[in-house]
């Protein structure tokens, strides 16, 4: 049985949209868990505005060498409602997402990695379908902006590991407390 894991870049107060501008300014060493993550994975589960960014960039970007490749290589399995047709590898996951996500999980083949995705995340944590929630905390509080944590969201989770990143970014790694 596969599991769904979860990569997401995370300020102090919880907020995650558009992290590209907030991330400059840091240089964590994250190389090497990104690459081993993406090579330790069967497929990538993602919303549709991450898979649309990733689908803009990935199939044409220079100097991405085996990360790239695994990358474009990869299955990727879209929730989506508006999107008629998807290239890059990708099939579209309609109806219920929980139903989909379940089934794909009960697939033969390494994890499936969830990037970014933060509304389809949070989706899937109420949906209890989360078995590994890795969180890549930056050293910054913007006081406002999408949260990952919906108020009224309550998750009991259990830390499994922590890793300084370098430049004030820690990986932090949960399980459910309660199994999923």
């Amino acid at each position: 049985m596969r599991k769904v894991i979860v990569t997401e870049f995370l300020t102090l107060d919880g907020v995650y949209e558009d992290s590209t501008p907030w991330q400059q300014g840091y240089s964590p060493e994250d190389g090497p868990f990104k690459h081993d993550e993406l090579f330790e994975s069967g497929g990538l589960l993602l919303g549709r505005l991450t898979y649309q960014g990733f689908a803009a960039y990935w199939p044409t970007a220079s100097g991405t060498g085996a990360f790239g490749e695994r990358m474009n290589s990869l299955p990727k399995f879209v929730v989506t409602t508006t999107l008629g047709s998807l290239e890059w590898n990708a099939t579209a996951l309609e109806g219920d997402v929980g139903a989909a996500v379940r089934a794909l999980k009960q697939q033969d083949g390494q994890n499936l990695l969830v990037y970014g995705s933060g509304t389809l995340v949070q989706t899937l944590l109420r949906l209890g379908l989360v078995d590994e929630l890795r969180l890549m905390v930056y050293p910054l509080v913007l006081g406002s902006g999408k949260r990952l944590f919906a108020d009224g969201d309550r998750l009991a989770l259990n830390l499994t590991s922590s890793r300084n990143l370098g430049s004030g970014v820690l990986l932090l790694t949960y399980e459910s407390a309660t199994g999923s």
